[in-house]
């Protein structure tokens, strides 16, 4: 076996799709102690390819972890030395195995063992070695040895670990399919899903994962499918999974078809969409990686076709090219309309407002791939008032938008919203102001667009128009009572919608029910019936300054950059 030294330590999150593409993870449940306690883990089995006829033999990752349970960010890290040991012994004439050569170089190697030492973990899941391994020569299909991890420090525990490593085992592969991606609301395609044994063993039944994003959706629920459509940390709403068993053997060289393909449409709501899918050899570690806890429920459709046969289960030889996805563009729009709100007191009074945006859809907009923000809310506030109180997505900015250090008292605010915002979203943002004066009919623009300021129109929605709305202090028909408390604060009817009418008495917006992070107002003060500014007539909106006309005077043009247009 070659023999390095290397090794390291890296901070590392395991995300769902991480998950799904790099394998399953098993860890040991850490017990309670006075001590903190870390648990060692990794990949619960690692199948090799069988040692080749001629060649060199095909190497595979394995990454060995520690996991520190602390949830504090900020304090929670093991500043303290620690040792960790790893014994090869038992995978003599099985498996060799090196450290990957960019490790850190504290391990010193002798014989089956080797002793590592480094300082410090992190909370969460953390790196202790990346190993490479490959078949020994002389070994068969079917054998198999482990590698076992312990470590030890002063004031510690660590619970150790055992990887099994073994050779041949099945290979479930995937190709892309060639799906139509380019669609209209309504398209529908057949998914014939196909995939293929390239093991040495069969597979012992087999788990099929099909995931969409909002937009898509499957025409039938199988009666041999469970779904759910719980947050997997992509936003509430966002994904559709679906995972369905087929017991039976399936033997390697073989490939095998959906005998009845699942047919997915372009809802109405479809913008940029995905559509994953995958292939597990079944098992309870594989159904319960998968499911990442959310509740599934039993589909009740037609049972697809199932075949049985004895077998020996063993781990995928290559679990990289079990998945696949595709991305789709459909031909759609959404329509962002702005509201704002009024607000009446005399110098010296807090007042609280609501303003943001509802997409009246019909799409769903969804960038996340990119993980960047849909769109961006920018909030002038009304002269002779001062923010007290915003919420925490937004910052404060210059007049003109540029970096401010100070966040109290800005003349704006930019808050974005999150990477998703669905079809029935209100993204209804909070504030409060304290009146310096009272200028009757004091105004600020509210302005929901594109997050590139230079670039202010949203390339998918057609009505530019209800893109703004406006914040109005003490306006002539404002209908309310001020305040003569020492805190100041104003009582007024319920915030205004996008259309002008009034809310509900003493409230002030709506909550977000779907990806947009919404919520109510602190106290019942805001105005009545704001409205967008395409309803306050061409003059009004001359009066409003020159930063607002500025910022929607290309909303004819609707200017694509690049790297939006490839989400």
């Amino acid at each position: 076996m070659r023999s390095t030294t290397p090794f390291r330590r890296a901070a590392g999150i395991v995300a769902s799709a991480g998950l799904l593409a790099g394998g399953l993870l098993t860890l040991s449940s850490p017990a309670q102690a006075a001590d903190p306690e870390f648990t060692i883990g990794g990949p619960a089995e690692t199948a090799l390819h069988p040692y080749p006829a001629t060649g060199s033999p095909r190497k595979s990752s394995l990454d060995i972890t520690v996991t520190n349970p602390s949830e504090d960010e900020e304090n929670g890290d093991f500043a303290e030395e620690f040792t960790v040991r790893f014994d090869f012994g038992k995978l003599a004439g099985v498996a060799d195995v090196s450290f990957d050569k960019e490790g850190s170089p504290d391990c010193e190697r002798t014989g089956t063992t080797a002793v590592c030492h480094d300082y410090g973990i992190r909370p969460g899941l953390n790196t202790l070695a990346e190993l490479q391994v490959s078949a020994a020569e002389g070994s068969e299909d079917g054998d198999w040895g482990t590698i076992e991890v312990t470590a030890e420090a002063e004031g510690a525990t660590f619970r150790p670990f055992t990887a099994r490593v073994s050779i041949g085992g099945p290979d479930l592969s995937m190709k892309p399919l060639p799906l139509k991606t380019e669609l209209k609301p309504g398209d529908s395609q057949p998914v014939p899903v196909t995939f293929t044994n390239n093991g040495t063993r069969a597979a012992q039944g087999v788990l099929l994962t099909l995931r969409n994003t909002r937009g898509l959706e499957f025409t039938e629920r199988y009666e041999n499918c469970e779904y759910s459509e719980e947050d997997l940390g992509m936003g509430p709403g966002t994904w559709s999974t679906a995972l369905c068993t087929f017991p039976g053997s399936y033997e390697p060289g073989a490939t095998y078809t959906l005998e009845v393909p699942p047919t997915l449409r372009a809802t109405e709501r479809a913008f940029y969409d995905t559509l994953l899918y995958r292939i597990n050899e079944d098992g309870t570690d594989a159904r319960a990686a998968l499911r990442s806890g959310a509740r599934f429920s039993p589909g009740k459709g037609a049972k697809l076709a199932l075949r049985e046969a004895p077998a020996v289960r063993s781990a995928d030889l290559d679990p990289t090219d079990n998945q696949q996805e595709a991305d789709f563009r459909t031909a759609n729009t959404a329509d962002f309309a702005a509201y704002g709100d009024k607000a009446a007191g005399k110098p010296g009074d807090t007042v609280d407002v609501t303003l943001g945006f509802r997409n009246e859809g019909p799409a769903w907009i969804g960038y996340i791939r990119s993980g960047e923000p849909v769109a961006t809310v920018d909030f002038t506030v009304p002269r002779g008032s001062q923010v007290v109180f915003k919420p925490d997505i937004c910052r404060g900015v210059t007049a003109t938008g540029e970096y401010r250090e100070n966040q109290e008292g800005a003349p704006r605010y930019f808050c974005s919203t999150p990477m998703s915002v669905l079809e029935d979203a209100d993204f209804a943002l909070p504030f409060r102001l304290k009146l310096v004066s009272a200028d009757p009919g004091s105004k600020g623009a509210v302005v929901v667009r594109n997050t590139h300021l230079q670039a202010p129109p949203l390339p998918f929605d057609p009505e530019p128009a209800n893109n703004a709305a406006w914040v109005e202090l003490n306006g002539e028909d404002t209908d309310a009572t001020t305040g003569g408390s020492d805190n100041g604060g104003s009582t007024a009817t319920g915030g205004s919608t996008s259309s002008g009418t009034s809310g509900t008495n003493g409230t002030s917006g709506t909550s977000g029910s779907t990806g947009t992070s919404g919520s109510t107002g602190t106290s019942g003060t805001s105005g009545s019936g704001g409205g967008s500014l395409a309803s306050t007539g061409t003059g009004t909106l001359a009066a409003s300054g020159a930063a607002l006309v500025a910022l929607l005077a290309g909303g004819a043009l609707f200017t694509v950059s690049r790297r939006r247009a490839t989400r």
